[in-house]
């Protein structure tokens, strides 16, 4: 009887099982910014890309405390899809409420009067200490007129925001608000750079 315990004991300790790892997106997209500038043109937009480094499901962060260089990913927690590809949904969806002219997506066989690129260059978790980091997105907008074929304008975008909390879940809240800044700092400039090409 004690052999049959034993055994009964040894059975319901087997592996354990894995939690599947955390999978965040950005969230549910910003309300519409009222009295928001309108973009009168029809604009292509590229989809957002990115360095190799950064297309990846992967939630970066980096340790400045320790080594600012060295790039590390939470084993738990990832993106749904990466970074580049989340911020060109937002954007899109950003650009095509302001917009009067509509948003062309490569592909379609619409022509549009400007075509508009966004490199993303960083999205990640820094911590500048063990219990305190923040959210760092740092992107290059740049709006091509189509019919000239010249550069119109072209700026880079810094955003930085605290996060709540030193752990992934922090970080994602505050990349995703950082995102959504950067995503309407680009639209309000996008909209300014052609109402100034208009005149």
């Amino acid at each position: 009887m004690v052999l049959g315990t034993l055994l009964l004991a040894a059975c319901s300790l087997g592996p354990v099982q894995k939690d599947a790892p955390a999978t965040y997106d950005l969230g549910a997209p910003r309300s519409e910014v009222v009295n928001q500038p309108r973009i009168r043109a029809s604009l292509l937009v590229h989809a957002v890309a990115a360095p190799a480094w950064l297309d990846t499901t992967a939630i970066i962060y980096r340790l400045n405390y320790q080594d600012a260089a060295r790039q590390q990913a939470y084993a738990n927690s990832r993106w749904a899809a990466a970074p580049a590809a989340l911020l060109t949904q937002r954007l899109r969806g950003r650009l095509a409420a302001a917009s009067d002219g509509g948003v062309i997506v490569a592909g379609e066989s619409a022509r549009a009067d400007y075509t508009l690129r966004v490199e993303l260059e960083d999205f990640s978790q820094v911590f500048d200490a063990a219990e305190a980091s923040r959210a760092v997105v740092m992107a290059r907008a740049s709006i091509v007129n189509v019919a000239k074929r010249t550069l119109l304008a072209q700026k880079s975008f810094s955003i930085a925001r605290s996060a709540a909390s030193a752990n992934a879940e922090g970080g994602v809240r505050a990349l995703a608000a950082a995102g959504d800044e950067m995503i309407e700092a680009v639209a309000v400039w996008a909209a300014a750079s052609l109402a100034q090409e208009k005149k």
